[in-house]
């Protein structure tokens, strides 16, 4: 059904207006109720920090440099954190242990907002607003300085920008790619077979990869002949990276003059492509900063080249300049002093900005393939710039708003991406201001934060009351539903080719999910289809490495799940007042002793190396709990399920934790969400679950429960002796 634009939009607006307050609010919330160590338990804080030094970055920004402060750290590394590039943070004094809790406005006023630009094991790097109030004294002087996450405002506007900008479109000004995907016309039909057609475009197809199986060749094929909208859809582990490379490579070879922009919801789908595009030698640039620190990605990244290349030559001289007076701030006591230094910086930054636009545009146009994630492709150095194809990878996991960063101006799209897995997450749909601006659909799903990995409510009775009014939201409108979801819906499967053929797990891991979400149609390649971890070097040939599906079902009411909120109540009882983090999530503890026997058994036993194992839970508590873990086997991964999707590990553990008389399993009933947890192993999958409770919280799960007890190695736990061990041990 054809669906009006500029209705469209305005709903995303307010739907956009709704997730932008759900986040400040969660943020404020955190950081009015938590002490700075707390947060950095939560990974949404560093403390006890020193600045190492600063510099001038990319558009003149001050990068500063931050590391473990040497009073505080032994060994020199940043703890567990969860602060990733391109993280929104403010960067302020750490005040006193002892000191009350701050409001973010409080915070802000005494120190400064900046973007992240490089995480390390050592440290950091923090490109801060200029001219913001307090800066000189967070960067210049010694005292102990911490950074927390922020909500990202920068990124919301930017999608309200393009949304508004459609909102106000005359029908006339409609491209008819926009009409074909909006359902106002129908895609260019394209043969259904083309396995005899080696003809597309200008000339015959040779393949680069020529290991490509025939789901990669037949997907490729069906995207150089479509004329507006191409779906890839990739479950897990078929390759659908691998298919895009190739995908690029025959574009530029069918067409040399075309442009190519391509795109994803985070820095690392972005970076994962520029790898692997590399090594072919391309004309390429990478647009923002990337969020790993290879060669590969740097090399090509618009911040190295405006420094390396022959267009980067012109702003050499002023970036020196301005890194002398950088590094003169450190070095003078006088507040007169720094407010001249300042001044200077600033008329210096006016020049240097100018001078890199054009190095900028000069890189950007000799480039034949531009990538960016899709709110950066929004950002003036794509400003009036055109390309013939817009390629979006993980388009299932980013929001449509998003995608029209990239597509307002394009011709032709290939979204690639699995839209049975979790979508992007929606925390306003867990907020209680906005709950009743919702349909049903809020009740169905609960997505993650990226620090929390569950459900929380965003706010209590009283702060709602506080807060704004939320916009009006159409009933049934969500973010959840993505331009992959929506297309599809639209157009049907005429516009989608599916990979087939996966690469990572083992066949009686695959065969669930394959015969339930992906209608039987995955095949296990010859080479993994029958792996197992007892055949890794080192790894002996015990009972844990030797199966590849585990079933640990604690059935009988013995592992009962709790929340954090009763943990809470128990310790109001005994004088305890400290509030947590982790609200109503749930815990089991029985269930965490099963897993921390298990890792014992892999590890210990079975000679499995730490960094080849991963837990995961759908509950933050739960992973809370198990924490010590880190400390006793490092190497290994602690994750929530929706933190893990596109990761991959030898062995995955998964702890459901959900066991409880009322058969209650919460947003674990959310089959996406399971269908990651499922997919995340190669060799081996452990299941510790109460199949009682789980069973009945939807079909989906009781046929999960059935199909492990029917095909996986069954074990039926015993609590005391459990018990017994671990006090033994």
């Amino acid at each position: 059904m054809a669906i009006d634009i500029p209705t469209f939009a305005s709903t995303q607006i307010s739907l956009l207006a709704a997730e932008l307050q759900a986040e400040v609010d969660e943020t404020s919330m955190l950081v009015s109720l938590h002490s700075p160590t707390a947060l950095q338990r939560a990974g949404v804080a560093l403390t006890n920090l020193a600045v190492l030094s600063q510099r001038t970055g990319l558009g003149g920004k001050t990068v500063v440099e931050v590391g473990p402060d040497g009073a505080f750290s032994c060994s020199g590394d940043l703890p567990e954190h969860g602060i990733r590039s391109g993280d929104i943070v403010l960067l302020a004094e750490q005040p006193a242990a002892s000191g009350k809790k701050r409001e973010v406005k409080e915070l802000e006023r005494k120190g400064v907002k900046g973007v992240v630009t490089r995480v390390g094991r050592q440290g950091l790097g923090v490109a801060v607003e200029e001219d913001g109030e307090g800066e000189g004294e967070v960067v210049g002087g010694d005292r102990r300085v911490w950074i927390v996450k922020l909500a990202d405002e920068v990124t919301w506007k930017r999608m309200n920008g393009t949304m508004e900008k459609m909102a106000k479109m005359a029908e006339g000004e409609y491209s008819y790619f926009m009409r074909v995907l909006f359902g106002l016309t129908t895609p260019s039909p394209v043969p259904e077979d083309l396995s005899k057609d080696e003809e597309v475009g200008e000339g015959k197809i040779k393949w680069f990869d020529t290991s490509l199986n025939e789901s990669q060749k037949d997907a490729i094929r069906f995207a150089l002949k479509s004329q507006e909208i191409a779906l890839i859809h990739g479950p897990p582990g078929t390759g659908k990276t691998h298919t895009l490379i190739e995908l690029i490579l025959q574009l530029l070879a069918l067409n040399p003059n075309s442009r190519i922009l391509v795109c994803g919801p985070s820095n690392i789908s972005v970076d994962n492509i520029v790898e692997r595009l590399s090594p072919h030698k391309i004309p390429l640039i990478r647009l923002g900063h990337p969020a790993r620190l290879l060669p590969s990605v740097l090399n090509h990244s618009l911040d190295v080249l405006t420094r390396t290349s022959e267009a980067g030559a012109i702003v050499k001289d002023v970036r020196a300049e301005m890194d002398a007076k950088q590094a003169s701030i450190r070095k003078t006591r006088s507040g007169k002093e720094r407010k001249a230094i300042y001044a200077d910086l600033k008329e210096l930054r006016k020049e240097y900005r100018q001078r890199e636009k054009k190095c900028v545009s000069d890189l950007v146009a000799k480039s034949k393939v531009v990538l960016a994630t899709l709110h950066g492709s929004g950002g003036y150095q794509l400003r009036d710039e055109k390309f013939d194809v817009v390629i979006i990878d993980e388009a299932s996991q980013a929001l449509e708003a998003q995608c029209w960063v990239a597509l307002l101006s394009a011709k032709k799209a290939i979204c690639a991406g699995d839209h049975l897995q979790l979508p992007p997450t929606i925390k306003s749909l867990n907020s209680s201001s906005s709950s009743s601006s919702f349909s049903s659909s809020s009740k169905t799903s609960s997505k993650t934060s990226s620090t929390s990995g569950e459900k929380k409510t965003a706010k209590t009775k009283k702060d709602t009351a506080a807060s704004s009014t939320p916009p009006t939201i159409p009933k049934g409108a969500t973010l959840e539903t993505t331009l992959f979801d929506r297309l599809l819906s639209l157009h049907g499967p005429k516009i989608k080719r599916m990979l087939t053929t996966q690469y990572r797990m083992h066949e009686s891991i695959m065969r669930f999910p394959s015969d339930e979400l992906y209608e039987g149609k995955l095949i296990a390649a010859e080479g993994v289809k029958a792996r197992l971890l007892n055949q890794l070097p080192d790894v002996r040939d015990v009972d844990e490495t030797r199966e590849p599906l585990v079933f640990i079902d604690t059935q009988g009411g013995d592992f009962p799940e709790k929340t954090e909120d009763e943990e809470e109540e128990e310790k109001k009882k005994k004088g305890v007042t400290k509030r947590s983090l982790y609200g109503d999530s749930k815990r089991n503890e029985g269930e965490a002793m099963l897993v921390r026997e298990h890792v014992r058994c892999l590890v210990e036993d079975g000679g499995v190396r730490a960094e080849d194992v991963a837990v995961v839970s759908p509950y933050n508590a739960q992973l809370a709990l198990l924490a010590p873990l880190k400390e006793q086997y490092p190497g290994i991964e602690l994750g929530s399920v929706d933190g893990f999707q596109g990761r991959e590990k030898e062995a995955v553990i998964v702890t459901l934790v959900r066991s409880n008389s009322d058969g209650e399993v919460g947003f674990l009933a959310e089959k996406r969400r399971l269908n990651v947890a499922m997919t995340r192993p190669k060799r081996s999958l452990t299941v510790i679950g109460d199949s009682e409770t789980v069973k009945k919280g939807s079909k989906f799960l009781k046929k999960w429960m059935e199909f492990l007890e029917e095909n996986a190695d069954l074990r039926y736990p015993d609590l005391a002796s459990l018990t017994a061990a671990a006090a033994k041990a």
